[in-house]
């Protein structure tokens, strides 16, 4: 049974598709919750808006159940110990939308936005040298259910990864 992070920019989906992951018999675990659980919480950014967590010690402290198949929902899951990564990107101007919608404030929304922009999340995943099979996909272009069905494509095919030369590049499109 394979555990599987579902990671990318807030807002791009990720949740949502974790919910109907779950309505398949996936045990959905989000990083906040797991980080309340083993105690990796640090203090609220007042000026994000958001709980820090301490992913390194997470990452120290979780370790996916045998023989389950689980799927750990939120932005910096691909550095937990996972069997995949389903990295979820989304257009920077729906992005920014969707964050607007959310009610974030400019500066987050701006932060966020060049995150994805910039592709940090595959910054991570090189830097700190993650190997697990990757699947990209544009949730900009893709409805939830449609995620859901390539993602269940690739975990029952050759898993197959995207490799960053061959990552959505938002700055190199016009």
């Amino acid at each position: 049974m394979p555990s599987l992070a579902i990671t990318g920019s807030p807002a791009v989906g990720k949740t949502t598709v974790a919910q109907l992951m779950g309505q398949q018999g996936w045990e959905v675990l989000s990083v906040s919750e797991l980080a309340k659980t083993f105690d990796c919480q640090g203090v609220y950014d007042e000026a994000m808006k958001s709980q820090e967590i301490d992913i390194h010690k997470l990452a120290e402290e979780f370790f996916p159940g045998a023989n389950k198949q689980q799927l750990i929902d939120g932005h910096l899951s691909h550095f937990l110990s996972v069997d995949r990564i389903v990295l979820l990107r989304c257009e920077p101007g729906e992005l920014r939308q969707r964050l607007k919608a959310r009610g974030y404030d400019d500066a987050k929304i701006t932060a966020n936005v060049e995150w994805e922009l910039l592709a940090g999340t595959w910054a991570e995943i090189i830097e700190f040298d993650i190997t697990q099979p990757i699947l990209e996909l544009d949730a900009s272009k893709l409805s939830a259910e449609q995620v859901v069905n390539a993602i269940s494509t690739w975990l029952t095919d050759d898993l197959d990864s995207t490799i960053p030369e061959n990552a959505i590049d938002w700055l190199g499109k016009r």
